[in-house]
């Protein structure tokens, strides 16, 4: 995505998905929304993970979707309640993120390398370094706290 070109608008859907995509597609339905011909070749890891266009990276587990992580500058801009969570500044995204967590009741996760979870909205927000500028990535994951308990 240039940038002279607005980035696509995703709107985070809790423990459903982000923007067209829904958790448990198979990587051939995650084309299919991405208007993508087909699956692209997968990465290793513990979990298959598949490079799209445009700052979209989808992670499977057992062949279904279970985690959407977005590019801070190229990846679709993610918005929760009208806050647009890729691309902003960190400390203004994890503000708003516990704004919503104490309004909302959201369990909170801090994870080693201080990104912010909302584990029940299946959200963790990470920081990217872009030039100079430190910007929020968004990781959109189809968890539950009690996964992440156990």
């Amino acid at each position: 995505m240039s940038a002279d070109v607005e980035r696509e608008r995703w709107e985070l859907r809790s423990g459903e998905g982000v923007g067209p995509l829904k958790f448990e597609m198979s990587p051939a339905e995650v084309a299919d929304a991405l208007l993508v011909s087909g699956p692209l070749v997968g990465v290793g890891g513990s979990y298959e993970q598949e490079d799209f266009p445009d700052g979209v990276k989808a992670f499977y587990d057992a062949g279904k979707l279970a985690c959407v992580a977005l590019d801070a500058v190229t990846g679709p801009q993610v918005f929760l309640a009208g806050f647009p969570l890729a691309g902003s500044d960190p400390v203004q995204g994890h503000q708003f993120l516990l704004d919503h967590a104490a309004e909302h009741g959201n369990w909170i996760l801090y994870t080693p390398d201080e990104s912010l979870s909302l584990t029940d909205l299946g959200l963790l927000l990470r920081s990217q370094r872009v030039g100079k500028a430190c910007l929020t990535l968004t990781v959109d994951l189809d968890l539950t706290a009690d996964q992440f308990a156990a």
